[in-house]
């Protein structure tokens, strides 16, 4: 393939993803298929010798398409929204196309200080503290990590490092095995499956905090269980707060929780995934009220921010308690200007050494689209929430499961488990709509996430008429 044709198949690709959003509505939003669907599809092997580029694509719709879930379906309402736009996609493309790794700030230099820059500037359309932004010449700054389970990773392996740093001062005859078995850590019993997985990668037993009738992690029971465990001889090292829980969007009171980890030295992270990008709304900034306390923060603008998949943005107070965790120079990788003072090598603030050019798609997104724009698309999103929230609400079978803060609606019929589990059942067979479900104080509840940047108030009613519909049969 040469230029000219990479150019005019470019451009009829351009058309096929043009033609996919515009259509989208018309494909079932599940698919129906089996597991193994696809081997018997395509050869055993991979082809000796080229084929066309309109083959493939005849093959897009005949074996990959079938089983695709349209996540940018205005009838998908499992999980929670996955970013995309117009500018979003351009700038991935352009990041192909330089095909850089971002690794050092020597192996592409803008990669590296757009990304500075860009995380600043997402910083200051949440407000967040000072301490974070790199602007402000102290210890703090941001990364794009791919998604905020290495975020979260990351955060408790520096909080691993720093806590073996300081008990290493007052207790130099311990061995370092001795002092990884001792550490321990908490989240909410709320929090994403993800924090629990850290704990296991990082050695770090995880205890699950008791959360309040708002599903929010109990002060009053962590302190409890921080004492219990350093009467027991272990040494507590890490909470992990959420703003945004996955399966109800509950929110931890980090305004709380703050001063008295603080106080217990225990590093704070904020796992705000799904949440975090309404921040950039005044009217729902108040909820990150506490943010000062903490050492990390971190969501995902390919969530709620129009940009599309990997793109999650963390931050740390500081950057020392990271970058001393795994920073490892060999000789291959060190360059002139190394130690110039104004050098960001992101490779020493994640777990890969290579990186992709991320930023691009913020620069090209918050550029094309504006503050204001990314505002709306979450403005308009909570408020389909709050209108389905009020269909539910009027149909005296239902009942809300939890407090509607954002876009997601948890809801169930007033019956048995057994019978929301069979509206479940019956909603994923009929391939309409697209659910997932959660469990909140021992009930089965489904989730209804406005996830579509195309999702209008009409999906919603049909969404809101099937259900009802397939209700009416099941309590039949």
């Amino acid at each position: 393939m040469d230029v000219e044709e990479f150019r005019r198949l470019g451009k009829e690709m351009v058309d096929y993803v043009a033609d996919y959003w515009k259509t989208i509505e018309e494909r079932p939003v599940y698919p129906d298929v089996e597991p193994g669907y696809l081997r018997p599809l395509i050869p055993t092997e991979a082809p000796q010798e080229p084929e066309t580029f309109e083959d493939v694509m005849k093959d897009v719709e005949r074996v990959i398409m079938p089983g695709i879930t349209h996540w940018n379906s205005p009838y998908f309402y499992a999980y929670f929204p996955t970013g995309c736009s117009h500018p979003s996609l351009l700038a991935d493309m352009l990041c192909g196309a330089l095909s850089c790794i971002g690794f050092s700030w020597a192996a592409s230099p803008a990669c590296t200080e757009l990304e500075t820059v860009m995380m600043d500037w997402l910083g200051k359309m949440m407000q967040l503290p000072e301490c974070f932004l790199a602007s402000s010449g102290g210890q703090g700054g941001g990364v794009l990590q791919g998604t905020a389970s290495e975020a979260t990773l990351m955060s408790l392996l520096a909080a691993r490092c720093k806590a073996l740093r300081q008990i290493q001062v007052l207790h130099p005859e311990w061995s370092e095995p001795e002092i990884f078995s001792k550490l321990i850590a908490y989240t909410s019993e709320q929090a994403h499956s993800s924090v629990e997985r850290a704990g296991l990668i990082a050695s770090v037993t995880m205890r699950m905090v008791p959360t309040d009738n708002s599903y929010a992690m109990r002060l009053d029971l962590l302190k409890r269980m921080v004492e219990e465990d350093k009467a027991a001889g272990l040494i507590p090292v890490y909470v992990c707060a959420t703003l945004g829980t996955t399966p109800s969007c509950a929110f931890d009171n980090i305004a709380e929780l703050g001063p008295y980890c603080k106080e217990a030295n225990l590093w704070l992270h904020v796992d705000a995934a799904y949440a975090g990008s309404a921040f950039i709304c005044p009217e729902f900034r108040h909820l990150l009220n506490g943010i000062e306390f903490a050492d990390s923060f971190n969501f995902n603008p390919h969530k709620w921010l129009l940009i599309n998949f990997d793109c999650s943005a963390f931050w740390v107070r500081n950057k020392v308690d990271l970058v001393g965790a795994f920073k490892v120079e060999p000789v291959y990788l060190k360059y002139e200007k190394q130690d110039a003072g104004l050098i960001t090598d992101y490779r020493h603030w994640q777990i890969p050494l290579g990186r992709r050019f991320r930023s691009l798609k913020m620069w090209f997104t918050f550029r094309m689209l504006g503050v204001g724009r990314l505002q709306e698309n979450i403005r308009k999103q909570v408020a389909l929430a709050r209108e389905f929230e009020g269909l539910v609400r009027a149909d005296d079978r239902f009942e809300i499961s939890a407090e509607v803060i954002m876009g997601l609606v948890c809801f169930r019929l007033k019956g048995s488990n057994e019978q929301n589990q069979e509206l479940l059942k019956q909603i994923t067979k009929c391939r309409e709509i697209h659910l997932v479900p959660c469990e909140l104080s021992g009930k089965f509840v489904l989730r209804f996430a406005i996830c579509s940047r195309y999702t209008e108030s009409r999906h919603v009613q049909v969404a809101w008429r099937h259900i009802a519909q397939l209700a009416t049969g099941i309590l039949k």
